[in-house]
């Protein structure tokens, strides 16, 4: 089975320009995501991207990069540009903006279509820690059926609970407890490269424009996105106080 790990990753950050060669600590951003995608099971690893200048540094670093469209709506349309030009079974979209994705979850979102035939799709979650994620829009949640397919993902608190709204507090125990079946969203997803290339070339939909979140596109289609429990909290880089909270954790 052949893996491919496709990093797409946009100059043009309103939030944080050039974001994928922001320098911290001596590495750009991007060199941090590409070495752990590599020390994962896909046997390739690929930065797709709209610039001239990311090209040459993933290049410079030794790695492999491939110039895509300026025009895509979305990092997972940038994706399924490369990935069509790909003899690879599975695709995996590891985000530019997540340098502390682990190797080894990139594996775990690989395994359930390495075993199960009939899911098309997977992703990572890890519960909830800081009550303050929990009203973050930056920080996606997601429900979970008893099957471990994915209900729905929201920037805003799901589920609804009275207990929670105001009552998060510091003390450890009282916050464990408020907290516990809240999932925070990690955005990697591993795709059957035909499916990829299939919900790519569907409209976005309703609730996908409405919440900013590409993957409901999958939900509201009727498909399942089987989700799977990451190993360790991953944050992404879309802030200067994100970016602050990354060099703190290195």
């Amino acid at each position: 089975m052949k893996i491919a790990a496709i990093i797409p990753a946009r100059y043009g950050s309103t939030r944080l320009p050039g974001k994928p060669l922001i320098e911290i600590k001596g590495k750009p951003l991007i060199q941090y995501v590409y070495e752990r995608a590599k020390a994962s099971s896909a046997q390739q690893v690929i930065v797709a991207t709209d610039d001239k200048r990311i090209l040459i540094k993933v290049k410079e670093l030794g790695g492999e990069a491939v110039l895509t469209s300026s025009n895509h709506r979305s990092g997972t349309d940038r994706v399924a540009e490369v990935a069509a030009n790909l003899e690879s079974d599975i695709v995996v979209n590891v985000q530019g903006d997540e340098p502390l994705i682990r190797p080894e979850d990139i594996d775990r979102a690989i395994s359930p279509l390495a075993q199960d035939s009939s899911i098309m799709m997977t992703t990572l979650a890890y519960p909830l820690l800081d009550g303050a994620d929990l009203y973050n829009p930056h920080v996606v949640k997601v429900v979970i059926d008893l099957n471990g397919f994915a209900l729905y993902f929201s920037r805003s608190p799901i589920p609804y609970s009275a207990e929670v709204r105001g009552k998060i507090s510091d003390d450890p125990l009282t916050k464990n407890k408020i907290l516990k079946g809240y999932w925070q969203h990690t955005g990697l997803y591993a795709y059957r490269r035909d499916f990829l290339l299939k919900i790519t070339a569907l409209p976005p939909t309703p609730l996908e424009r409405q919440e900013g979140l590409e993957q409901l596109r999958v939900l509201e289609n009727g498909y399942k996105i089987k989700v799977v429990t990451a190993t360790a909290p991953s944050i992404s880089i879309d802030t200067p106080e994100d970016l602050q909270r990354f060099k703190s954790m290195i």
